[in-house]
């Protein structure tokens, strides 16, 4: 007999259950990280810009965005989420616009809240600010794991582990997609196959990984690709 976690939500409290699945079923969790970033490539942006700690992609990871989702255009995914920082929302808004899938931002993939990179909480559109830039976010709906500055190490993993386990339940059988942060993409990757993937995820930018569920158990299929990249960086930054 195989069990799987149920996610439901009471009064605006997000809570887990446990039930048996008497026909187990197959699922994929496809997690990505969101292409390059404009401070990777000219560091004086940060200096002069309004939001600091919230960069767009830069002119190559726009490029790095549409290999990713021309890689992913055949896969049966059903749901896209992301992490509502500009970076993963246009790395998420260009797969969308290959699967013709809308966006559900997630708070609970977002980037590490590290006190040691950010002197403040960062400051990021709002969501109706990200709609109107693009248009396939769904603003009806709500983050299922919120994110707190500051955070630790231990936290970010913690977090995004959680989110990563409850939107794999609530949307079971469905193949999802998750566009995370270096961060939150070793997190949400930890949750579902456990510390395997500390070792075995390389998660670089625009890289992908691919969770399988095989009845009860989770496989780590893919650890961190970036075949579907004509270029690809050789450090992993987890900024």
């Amino acid at each position: 007999m195989s069990y799987i976690e149920i996610c439901t939500r009471v009064l605006g409290v997000y809570l887990r259950t446990t039930v048996k699945l008497l026909s187990p079923m197959s699922q994929i969790i496809w997690i990505a990280r969101h292409a390059n970033r404009i401070d990777f490539v000219n560091p004086d942006w940060f200096l002069t810009a309004e939001k600091r700690y919230d960069p767009p992609l830069s002119d190559d990871g726009m490029v790095q965005a549409e290999q990713l989702a021309k890689r992913l255009k055949g896969e049966k995914i059903s749901q896209i989420f992301a992490s509502p920082f500009l970076r993963t929302v246009q790395t998420a808004n260009a797969i969308a616009e290959k699967l013709d899938l809308p966006i559900k931002l997630e708070t609970g993939l977002s980037e590490w809240l590290n006190p040691e990179w950010m002197t403040e909480e960062p400051e990021r559109l709002s969501t109706l600010a990200l709609a109107a830039l693009f248009p396939r976010i769904d603003t009806s709906y709500t983050s299922r794991i919120a994110a707190q500055y500051p955070e630790t190490h231990e936290k970010v993993r913690e977090r995004s582990g959680q989110t990563a386990r409850c939107l794999a339940s609530e949307f079971y059988p469905n193949d999802i997609l998750l566009v995370a942060h270096g961060a939150s993409v070793l997190g949400a990757a930890m949750g579902l196959v456990g510390e395997i993937a500390k070792t075995e995820v390389k998660a670089t930018l625009c890289s992908l990984v691919k969770v399988v569920r095989q009845e009860s158990e989770w496989l780590l299929e893919l650890k961190g690709d970036t075949s579907h990249l004509s270029k690809i960086e050789e450090v992993v930054r987890f900024i």
